[in-house]
C-alpha cells in the first residue's frame, strides 16, 4: 500500500529544488491510473510579480523531448519507413561529406547513444567506434530528425501532432516559438529567457515545453500500452519498441541501457540513471533542466518531477540525484 504522506518523494523533490538554481518545481504521481499526488512549488521566475507554478505551467523539458522523438522513430520503424534499427544511416542520408566518418554507424547506434560521433568547433569527429561504447552527444537527434523527415516525408513534430497531441487533446505539450505567461523562465541561462528557443517547430530543436500533468499523461499512455479509458489510442507495438532495451552488447557492463532514447533498467549498471530500488523493466527520461519522467510498469507507477533550472550547479551530482528520486518513489510505495 502506498504511503498517504509521500514523505520520501516530496523530501527528494524539495531537496533538489533547494539545491538547483531554480524558482519553481512540480511533482505528479499516478498509481494504478489514479492521481495520487500533484504538488507545486515556487514561481515561474525570480521576478517579484512572477506567476506561481500551477497545473498549466509549462516547463522546458530539454532532453525529455527525446521520449517524443522516440515515438517518431518507433513509428517510422513500425510502418516500414525505416527497415531496421541496424540499417546504416548512410542508407537514408547522403552525407557525402566525410562519408567514411559515418560508415558503419546505424540507427541503433544513434538512438542508444552508442554512435561515437561528436561535434567540435562545428566539425563532426569520431570519438569511438560505433557500438563499442556510450556517450551522450546531441548530434544523434539532429541526424535522426533528418532521417525521419527523409523517410516519412513528415517532421517529428508532424508525427506527434497528428498521432498524439491533436487527437488526444494534449494542449500543454509541443515545440514552441512564441511564449505567454504559462511558460517558465529557465533560470541560470543568462540573457536568454527561453533557453534554446527556436523559430523552428519541426521537432529537431530543444524548444519543447510541457506541463507536469501532461508529461504524466504521456507516461500513462506508455504504462497502459497505448490504451486510454479502455480504448486503444496508440499502437502498443510502437511504445514497446521505444521502451525495450535496444543497445548493442557492450563489453563494459557498467554502461547505461537504452531503448530508443529512453533509459531502461535491465540490470543495475553503474552508469544507469535509474535508482537501485527501482525494479527491472522500469524506464526513464531525464532532461538538462532536471525534468524527469519515470515509469515503473511492475507496480503501475508514473512519476514526474519538473524544475526550471539550467544545468548543474557546482557540486551537484545529477546521477545521484535522479537515482534518489526513483528510490524515493519506491520507498513511498513499498
Amino acid at each position: 500500500m502506498p504511503s498517504t504522506t509521500f514523505q520520501s518523494v516530496i523530501h527528494s523533490v524539495e531537496n533538489t529544488y533547494q539545491t538547483l538554481d531554480c524558482t519553481g518545481a512540480a511533482l505528479v504521481i499516478f498509481h494504478n491510473n489514479e492521481l495520487q499526488l500533484e504538488q507545486y512549488w515556487g514561481k515561474h521566475s525570480a521576478k517579484e510579480d512572477a506567476r506561481f507554478v500551477q497545473p498549466d505551467t509549462k516547463f522546458h523539458i530539454a532532453s525529455c523531448r527525446k521520449s517524443y522523438v522516440a515515438f517518431a522513430v518507433a513509428y517510422a520503424l513500425h510502418h516500414g519507413f525505416i527497415q531496421s534499427l541496424d540499417d546504416e544511416i548512410l542508407n537514408y542520408l547522403p552525407l557525402s561529406k566525410q562519408k567514411e566518418l559515418y560508415k558503419g554507424t546505424t540507427i541503433r547506434h544513434l538512438v542508444t547513444h552508442s554512435h561515437g560521433l561528436t561535434e567540435r568547433n562545428g566539425e563532426v569527429e569520431r570519438e569511438f567506434i560505433a557500438g563499442m561504447s556510450w556517450a551522450y552527444r546531441g548530434l544523434n537527434v539532429e541526424l535522426i530528425s533528418e532521417i525521419i523527415q527523409f523517410t516519412t516525408k513528415k517532421t517529428i513534430a508532424d508525427i506527434l501532432n497528428d498521432k498524439v497531441f491533436t487527437p488526444l487533446n494534449f494542449t500543454e505539450t509541443n515545440w514552441y516559438n512564441t511564449f505567454d505567461d504559462t511558460f517558465v523562465d529557465v533560470i541560470g541561462k543568462e540573457n536568454n529567457r527561453h533557453w534554446s528557443a527556436s523559430q523552428n517547430l519541426d521537432g529537431s530543436k530543444m524548444n519543447m515545453y510541457v506541463s507536469a500533468r501532461e508529461l504524466a499523461r504521456w507516461g500513462l499512455l506508455h504504462l497502459n500500452n497505448g490504451s486510454l479509458n479502455g480504448k486503444q489510442v496508440l499502437d502498443s507495438n510502437i511504445l514497446k519498441l521505444a521502451t525495450t532495451i535496444q543497445n548493442p552488447f557492450y563489453s563494459n557492463v557498467d554502461l547505461p541501457e537504452n531503448g530508443i532514447f529512453w533509459f531502461v533498467k535491465g540490470t543495475q549498471a553503474k552508469q544507469s540513471e535509474i535508482g537501485a530500488l527501482v525494479p527491472n523493466g522500469a524506464y526513464q527520461i531525464l532532461g538538462y533542466t532536471t525534468v524527469t519522467l519515470l515509469i515503473i510498469p511492475s507496480i503501475n507507477i508514473v512519476a514526474v518531477r519538473a524544475f526550471n533550472s539550467y544545468g548543474n550547479p557546482e557540486g551537484y551530482d545529477y546521477l545521484k540525484d535522479v537515482r534518489a528520486f526513483g528510490d524515493a518513489v519506491m520507498l513511498d510505495f513499498k
